[in-house]
């Protein structure tokens, strides 16, 4: 099967700056999102992967064609830029339908009325968008990236301005595309934004793809990387000299009523933990790692990236 989006060994460079460097990788449908903090390469590949600008090496499909060439690849694509992209003096309404008039829609006003309804904005549809928050301007863009109803939709930082309830709704809107077979990748330097939002992601460090995966997975990539947990108990001295026998302890960090363990054998830890406890007569009071989230991950990922180890 054709993939939606495929990036095949695609670099681009400005003057001497590599902005995207041999990355691979091909999208199918479901939610995907594209983490990296600023200057990784998320922007430059959306360009790329929008048509916007050209590969200096390498090829860019969408649904099997170039984009740049092909008005049938092109059709595939609903692109949500980053950056403001509405034009002021026009209604919401307006300027949705005009954009789907200049996609060849065939009933470009039905399908504008559509589009808002879908990001909640029917109530606004007659107003002036000049007037509109930064949150209702995001969503018309989502509206008229939406209105002739694409199979790819990338959008570049889409949940920046919005308010909690409309973060919430949009976070609910792209799940429901991506269960309807769309194949929607997001930019976000949020990592808890990509961790709640993607079934898999794309981690891009200094124009390098790094690693891919959904975030479970991404941890599962890493089993060398030290685990840091984090013990709570009322003899920590007697129990970290104890645990500093343990076979993968590599440190172990020690304050009133607590201890910070870091181990690269985390399940054996886990077994060990209560009988050492019982042996030096150690109440545990709780247990919890401390680097488990997706945040920790793109920071080993990245230090790994810069050739740098924890």
């Amino acid at each position: 099967m054709t993939p939606l989006l495929e990036f095949d060994r695609v670099s681009k460079w400005y003057r001497d700056t590599v902005a995207v460097g041999d990355v691979s990788f091909a999208i199918e449908p479901g939610v995907t999102g594209l983490l990296g903090h600023n200057g990784a390469g998320k922007s430059t590949a959306i360009r790329l992967a929008a048509g916007l600008a050209r590969p200096d090496e390498g090829t860019v499909r969408i649904g099997g064609r170039d984009p740049r060439r092909s008005g049938e690849a092109r059709a595939l694509l609903g692109l949500v830029p980053d950056g403001d992209g509405v034009w002021s003096g026009l209604t919401a309404r307006g300027f949705v339908e005009a954009c789907a008039r200049l996609r060849g829609v065939a009933q470009p006003r039905a399908a504008a009325t559509e589009a808002l309804a879908t990001v909640d904005l029917t109530d606004v549809a007659e107003r002036d968008v000049k007037g509109f928050s930064q949150g209702m301007r995001q969503r018309v863009k989502i509206a008229q990236a939406l209105v002739h109803r694409p199979r790819v939709l990338i959008l570049d930082e889409p949940l920046n301005g919005l308010d909690p309830q409309q973060r919430e709704s949009v976070i609910a809107l792209l799940h429901r595309l991506g269960a309807e077979g769309v194949a929607t990748v997001f930019s976000s330097h949020v990592l808890g934004e990509v961790e709640r939002v993607a079934d898999r992601v794309l981690v891009l460090v200094n124009g390098r793809l790094v690693a891919e995966g959904s975030p479970p997975a991404l941890r599962a990539l890493m089993e060398e990387r030290p685990r840091r947990i984090r013990v709570e108990t009322d003899r920590p001295r007697p129990l970290a000299a104890a645990l500093t026998e343990l076979e993968g302890v590599q440190r172990v960090e020690v304050d009133a009523s607590s201890l910070l363990v870091a181990t690269n054998r985390p399940d054996e830890f886990a077994l060990a933990l209560p009988t050492l406890a019982r042996n030096v007569a150690a109440e545990l009071r709780a247990v919890e790692p401390t680097d488990e989230d997706l945040e920790s991950i793109y920071a080993y990922l990245t230090e790994r990236a810069r050739g740098v180890r924890r």
